[in-house]
């Protein structure tokens, strides 16, 4: 056993990102074999592990165990830090904390050696030599030993004298171990691999007269008894582990792929049931899968977002259902509705046309690079999702359209098609133009050029409404607020439709008063079509309009408001009797006086 009485040995391991794991295998290896060769206990040499890299752990102190075989499992428990090499602030710990009565130390005055060994592969990322020569001045007997790369003046500034005893520069990780045997000899005396070459490739084991080598766990001596070969107890074919063989130290062990655990034969393996947990919170029903579980709802129901609850299936978002209007889900089903006044066709999708009244429409769509083709597709889809809407005629209703990008390009007037069939021809024969966002400039070209009366615009003389329809995924590149203005007070009645990008603020601007019944907005341009719905009753002119509002006489309203102008009908008769009868007595009075005049002449 080392020296004579006990000790307090502190481990300080450097664990940076230098250090790789395998290499950190054979540190703990070495720590292991030093603590082999002590006599551990609470009242014979106690033993402290720290480890640092940016910053310092404690791994046990002088005081948590007095067992070799706790400390190994301790050491073999040790996650490496992979950070900086802060060696400095480890040499602060060992004298301010490691070193302390409250950590397990002995006190001063019983003399017991405090002895730090130090174990770096590297240079330190901080200053040494003033903390070292503290820690040395508190009675801190200090081994500095150098692995690999380890810079020789660190590792002379943190030793102790004399130095050719405490400063150690081990050429790799592969020789650490056999560096061990010999420091166990520089703490305990002579050692006979030490007196002569032996030659062993990972370890000498120094006996009274002589020695012999040995080799590192996993390995096998050879047959010159100095040179080592790995032990893999996989190779052979005979562990029947069910996923994976890991050789281990010359023996092996099975583990098991993510998402499954090891059977207690130790061999065999089986996925674990995530649902048995019992936390996974699904309405329905739990399926286990490697690494998790899933949530499945049954038959007509679907999964909502939160991946856990269910709902009957909206089948009118899953199936082509062709209404009309709006499409209704109903449980393992689906049926069409029409808006309020209009009539369900015969054939359960249509609705009634808007018949009664005519306007002059103009669509202006945003043909720019961000709507991407396949999209523009749709865009044209929704186009004549409108158009279906409409009774098209030369006296009827009138379309328009209109593409913008970086440029304005009329595709068709209004006095162009007579007929929904070849308005809707001619909207997907358009070509998407790409580049810019000129929404101003749309805005500008229609008021200017589309509501003309030169392209089919009928004069304003003749009550004909003028709707605008605004589509767009994106911000404008130029002002909207002028020309979005002018359409308003030019009488054109504006509609704003937004999808994915496009910006609200400006939406709201072209929208005409109501806004919240002219704007409207889609995630994306697959769902944009359900937009067509919020038009349908905006785009037909209101029936009536204009006409007398016939009132029941029996309501209150009515009977006050029939009172007031009775009384006003009265006053006026009244005011004119008394005129006339003024005139009448005017008359007379001039009669009489006409006739004194004719008998004075006689």
């Amino acid at each position: 056993k080392c020296r004579t009485g006990p000790l307090d040995i502190v481990f300080v391991i450097d664990s940076s990102r230098s250090v790789r794991p395998f290499e950190f295998e054979t540190m703990r290896r070495f720590m292991m074999d030093i603590i082999g060769s002590l006599d551990v206990g609470p009242n014979a040499t106690r033993v402290g592990v720290i480890q640092y890299s940016s910053q310092v752990q404690n791994i046990f102190s002088l005081k948590t165990f007095f067992t070799r075989a706790d400390m190994e499992k301790a050491i073999n428990s040790i996650v490496p830090l992979a950070q900086g090499t802060m060696t400095g602030l480890a040499i602060q710990y060992v004298m301010n904390v490691a070193f302390t009565t409250q950590e397990g130390a002995r006190p001063l005055h019983k003399k017991i050696p405090r002895i730090a060994i130090i174990v770096t592969d590297g240079r330190p990322q901080d200053r040494v030599t003033e903390v070292a020569t503290q820690a040395r001045n508190a009675g801190i007997e200090i081994y500095a030993v150098g692995i690999q790369r380890a810079d020789m003046n660190s590792l002379r500034a943190m030793a102790s004298p004399p130095l050719e005893e405490h400063v150690f520069l081990v050429e790799s990780f592969e020789l650490i171990q056999q560096f061990g045997k010999q420091f166990q000899d520089k703490l305990c005396g002579v050692n006979t691999c030490m007196e002569q070459e032996h030659g062993c490739q990972h370890s000498c084991i120094s006996t009274p007269s002589s020695f012999y080598c040995e080799c590192n766990p996993g390995y096998r001596l050879n047959v010159d008894g100095k040179t080592c070969s790995p032990i893999n107890a996989c190779e052979d074919g005979r562990h029947g582990c069910q996923h994976q063989c890991v050789s281990a130290r010359g023996s092996y062990l099975c583990h098991c792929r993510a998402g499954y655990y090891l059977n207690q034969d130790k061999r065999s393996c089986s996925m674990i049931d995530y649902c048995s947990f019992g936390n996974h919170s699904c309405q329905h029903e739990c399926v286990s899968i490697p690494n998790g579980h899933y949530c499945r709802c049954r038959s007509g129901f679907t999964l909502q977002p939160d991946s856990k609850s269910c709902r009957a299936t909206d089948l009118c978002n899953g199936v082509d259902h062709g209404c009309e209007f709006k499409c209704v889900s109903t449980e393992g089903s689906y049926r069409c509705v029409c808006p309020e006044g209009q009539q369900l066709q015969a054939d359960g999708k249509a609705c009634s046309k808007c018949g009664a009244g005519h306007v002059d429409l103009v669509m202006v769509i945003d043909g720019s690079k961000s709507v991407r083709p396949q999209n523009f597709e749709l865009v044209k889809q929704f186009v004549n999702r409108i158009v279906d809407l409409l009774e098209v005629s030369p006296h009827g209703t009138r379309v328009g359209l209109v593409q913008y990008s970086s440029r304005v390009r009329t595709e068709f007037p209004l006095n162009k098609y007579h007929s929904a069939d070849e308005i809707k021809k001619a909207v997907m024969e358009v070509e998407y133009m790409e580049k810019g966002t000129m929404t101003g400039l749309a805005l500008k070209h229609m008021v200017e050029h589309s509501f003309s009366e030169l392209e089919g615009a009928r004069p304003l003389s003749h009550n004909v409404p003028r709707i605008g329809l605004v589509f767009t995924d994106g911000r404008s590149q130029d002002d909207i607020s002028e020309w979005a203005k002018r359409a308003k007070e030019s009488g054109i009645v504006m509609f704003a439709v937004g999808v994915g990008k496009a910006v609200e603020e400006e939406l709201r601007a072209i929208a005409s008063e109501p806004v919240e019944q002219h704007f409207s907005y889609s995630a994306d341009f697959t769902t944009m079509t359900h937009l067509v719905e919020n038009f349908k009753l905006n785009i037909c002119p209101e029936e009536g309009k204009g006409e007398t509002e016939i009132r029941s006489p029996c309501e209150c309203e009515a009977l006050v408001q029939f009172q007031t102008n009775t009384v006003a009908i009265l006053q006026s008769l009244t005011e004119k009797n008394i005129l006339w009868a003024c005139s009448l007595a005017q008359m007379t009075a001039r009669l009489e006086d006409l006739e004194k005049q004719i008998a004075n002449k006689k």
